[in-house]
C-alpha cells in the first residue's frame, strides 16, 4: 500500500517513513501541501499523513483541496493540541488527528486502523448486492456508494461506516460510546468530539438544512439515530 507522508521537517518525515516501511508500506515523501497534492494526483495513494503548518500550501488547505476529489484516509500531524484545533482538523475532512510529540508505534497503529476501514470499502464482491433505502437516501454496499435523491454523496470511509450503521438500524439510538466501538473498533483514542464532528460533516452532505435534520437526529443526552422515512 502507498502512504504519503508530508511535513516540512524532513527528519520527522524520515522517522515516520522508517517505521512505516518496516511494516511493509511504500512511503512517498512530500514537504509542503503542493507537493502532496501533486503526488496524490499522480500516484495511487491509500492514506496521507500531513502536517498543518507548512510553506507554500499548508495542511489545512491541502486537505480541503484533496477532499474535492478523493476520500482516502487522512491523518493530521500537528503540534497544536487544543481540542479546538483537533475539531478544526476533523471538520476540514481529516479522519484522525495526532499531536506532536507522538509515539511512532501509536501512529503506525492508527495508520493500520484507518487502512482497515478504507480497504473494507472495496472488499465486498460485486455479486453480493446489498442495498439500503431510507427516503431519498440509498446506500449500495456492494459499490460502497451513497446517493441522495439520485445524486452521489461523497463520503470519507469513516463517514460511510457511520451512515451504514444508522441505515442498518433505523430508529435505534446509538450512544457516542457505541459508535466508538462500531466505527473506531474500540480504539481508545477516539473521543466524543470526533463522533460529533463526523456527524456534523455527514449532515452537511445529506441534509437540506443541517440545523433541522431530516435523517440523522440528536437525542440530547442519549445519542444519535436515523428515523425511518417513507
Amino acid at each position: 500500500m502507498n502512504i504519503l507522508v508530508c511535513d516540512d521537517d524532513k527528519e520527522i518525515v524520515e522517522a515516520i517513513s522508517i517505521y512505516l516501511e518496516q511494516e511493509g508500506y511504500t512511503v512517498w515523501r512530500a514537504y509542503d501541501g503542493l507537493q502532496a497534492l501533486e503526488l496524490v494526483r499522480s500516484q495511487d495513494m491509500q492514506l496521507m499523513i500531513i502536517d498543518i503548518m507548512m510553506p507554500n500550501l499548508d495542511g489545512t488547505h491541502a486537505v480541503l483541496e484533496l477532499r474535492k476529489n478523493s476520500n482516502i484516509p487522512v491523518i493530521i500531524l500537528s503540534a497544536k493540541s487544543e481540542d479546538t484545533d483537533k475539531i478544526m482538523g476533523l471538520t476540514i475532512g481529516a479522519d484522525d488527528y495526532v499531536t506532536k510529540p507522538f509515539n511512532p508505534l501509536e501512529l503506525v497503529a492508527r495508520v493500520k486502523s484507518q487502512l482497515r476501514r478504507y480497504s473494507k470499502l472495496g472488499s465486498m464482491p460485486e455479486t453480493k448486492r446489498n442495498v439500503l433505502v431510507n427516503g431519498g437516501l440509498v446506500l449500495e454496499d456492494d459499490k460502497k456508494q451513497v446517493t441522495l435523491d439520485g445524486e452521489p454523496v461523497k463520503l470519507t470511509p469513516t463517514e460511510y461506516k457511520i451512515v451504514h450503521l444508522f441505515m442498518q438500524n433505523l430508529g435505534i439510538v446509538f450512544s457516542s460510546a457505541q459508535i466508538y466501538e462500531s466505527i473506531w473498533e474500540g480504539d481508545s483514542y477516539a473521543t466524543e468530539n470526533i463522533v460529533s464532528v463526523h456527524i456534523r460533516r455527514i449532515r452537511e452532505k445529506i441534509e437540506i438544512n443541517s440545523k433541522d435534520p431530516k435523517y440523522i437526529k440528536v437525542m440530547w443526552g442519549v445519542g444519535y439515530k436515523m428515523d425511518r422515512l417513507d
